[in-house]
């Protein structure tokens, strides 16, 4: 079946496969030989190349060209936002007396309560009401949840 297939869609279909393994195996790396199966496709689809060496040869450049100019630029949309106004923690264990700040209000027993954490935002608790901006100090974690109180 491969075979008799039409090379412009085969290079497509390789291109979307790379695309979507970047989404399983995070890295921006394989998103660009993704691309670079697209402009192998496109250039198969106009005319510019023809035989399966010229194709690898295309492949490979435009994979390994993107990859070294627009990696780094690309990196920067998928980095972690960090303020600076909060200390970097190693481990999990060391969340209990860390500062954060309040991003969505927290409302005693309802949900959807977040706070800023080491440049993370974490789904948060407390007792009393806080409002968006307010410093709390984190007394305990229960999972992916922090709990939180006023920092006096």
């Amino acid at each position: 079946m491969v075979e008799s297939m039409n090379p412009v869609l085969l290079w497509f279909l390789v291109g979307l496969v790379l695309a979507l393994a970047e989404i399983v195996i995070p890295g921006l790396i394989i998103v660009f030989f993704g691309v670079g199966a697209w402009a192998t496709a496109l250039a198969l689809g106009l005319g510019v190349v023809e035989s399966f060496n010229e194709q690898l040869l295309l492949f490979l450049a435009s994979s390994l060209l993107s990859l070294v100019f627009f990696r780094k630029h690309g990196q920067r949309y998928f980095e972690g936002r960090v303020t600076g106004t909060l200390a970097p923690y190693e481990s999990l264990d060391d969340f209990q007396g860390g500062k954060a700040v309040v991003t969505a209000a927290i409302m005693p027993k309802h949900l959807g309560g977040k706070v800023e954490f080491n440049g993370t935002i974490w789904d948060a608790e407390a007792d009393i009401e806080l409002a968006p901006g307010t410093t709390v100090q984190v007394f305990s974690r229960s999972n992916l949840t922090l709990k939180v109180k006023p920092l006096n």
